[in-house]
């Protein structure tokens, strides 16, 4: 079954919705970092503001921002305490024409799951749901992206602790589906410590025993990177040849690594500034096309807020940015849709079993 993107239906202009609908209001901000009163909030569809009369659309959309009107006419998405006195915000609290915005949530939308049935069983994803279809339309999605697309990977720590994981994920990298990785200051401790000691928090990798003095492992290595100045002097230094920070730093693959208040060390690489952390994950965020995020709530939900549901490319086509959350808990799948992901497809499953059948799915398994 080849991959096809869907096509994207812009709305139809010409309805007297659109063209009765006034123009939108704005209003000057008086102080760096406060929004205008009544600002419009952005979501994660596409979004358009009738200005001169034209329906322009906000190409590079997040959740919970505002819209700037730039001086040379184009709208700029800008998080509210990146608002500068003057930026000219986007006033309006609906989404239907009635302030000049109008929010598309139905661009690339089909009839193939559409029913007559007002009732049905298991519209909700847990562990008892099936997930062969949603399998198989993955190994198709990130054969496309690998060509075509932009893939990046948001992980928690449990990959670290499972040696076929390390090996799967490691598969992925250097075959070419990963174009960016974001974590937390642990995914990459415990993948290097795998890497240097062949343990995670002390546990041997493979047959999970606890290794004498094994607690120190962890932070020894963070000590030993700080020592070499970064991680690619120390994988250097001490000659890794393994695992996800090892593969990234060999193929170029860019990582961002931002930390929390509990983290220990951490590595030189580790942002610990939470906006700035936020700022260089949007930066990667940009590109991408498809974002799977796996076994870690708080990256999950960030990367949920900052991901739009659509992505124009250069050539100005508007193609779907496919967005995955895969957990072993459905709290943790369903908080992103609660928090207004609406267009992310959710499995709950272990991320660690998670990873290997995408690998041998895809043919890339060692």
């Amino acid at each position: 079954m080849k991959f096809e993107l869907p096509k994207y239906h812009e709305p139809d202009f010409s309805l007297p919705q659109f063209t009765n609908a006034p123009e939108v209001r704005w209003e000057a901000v008086e102080m760096d970092g406060v929004a205008p009163e009544y600002f419009h909030s952005t979501s994660m569809y596409p979004e358009y503001f009738k200005i001169n009369g034209e329906w322009i659309l906000a190409k590079e959309s997040r959740m919970d921002s505002s819209v700037v009107i730039c001086p040379d006419g184009h709208l700029e998405v800008v998080e509210n305490r990146n608002l500068k006195e003057g930026d000219h915000v986007i006033l309006g609290r609906s989404e239907n024409c009635s302030e000049g915005i109008y929010v598309h949530t139905t661009g690339f939308q089909s009839d193939e799951n559409e029913t007559e049935d007002k009732f049905v069983f298991r519209q909700g994803r847990s562990r008892e749901t099936s997930y062969a279809r949603d399998y198989d339309r993955l190994f198709e999605l990130l054969k496309y992206e690998k060509e075509h697309g932009n893939i990046v990977w948001v992980m928690g720590p449990a990959f670290s602790f499972d040696f076929d994981a390390r090996n799967a994920m490691q598969s992925l990298i250097e075959n070419g589906y990963a174009h960016g990785l974001m974590a937390g200051n642990a995914l990459a401790t415990h993948d290097l410590e795998g890497a240097l000691l062949h343990t995670a928090l002390g546990q041997d990798i493979y047959t999970q025993k606890t290794q004498p003095n094994g607690h120190y492992n962890h932070l020894d290595v963070i000590n030993k990177v700080r020592r070499s100045g970064s991680i690619e002097q120390f994988i250097e230094d001490y000659h890794i040849d393994n695992g996800i920070i090892y593969s990234c730093v060999k193929n170029k693959v860019p990582f961002v690594l931002t930390g929390s208040i509990r983290d220990d060390g951490p590595l030189p690489e580790v942002i610990g500034d939470a906006y700035t952390g936020q700022g260089a994950m949007r930066s990667m965020i940009r590109p991408a096309t498809c974002v799977i995020c796996l076994a870690t709530m708080l990256h999950t939900i960030a990367t949920g807020n900052m991901t739009p549901s659509f992505r124009v490319m250069p050539d100005g086509s508007i193609r779907p940015l496919y967005l995955y959350t895969v957990d072993a808990d459905e709290f943790v799948v369903n908080k992103l849709l609660d928090r207004g992901s609406l267009s992310a497809t959710t499995i709950v499953t272990n991320v660690q079993d998670f990873i290997s059948i995408v690998a041998k799915g895809l043919g890339v398994m060692k």
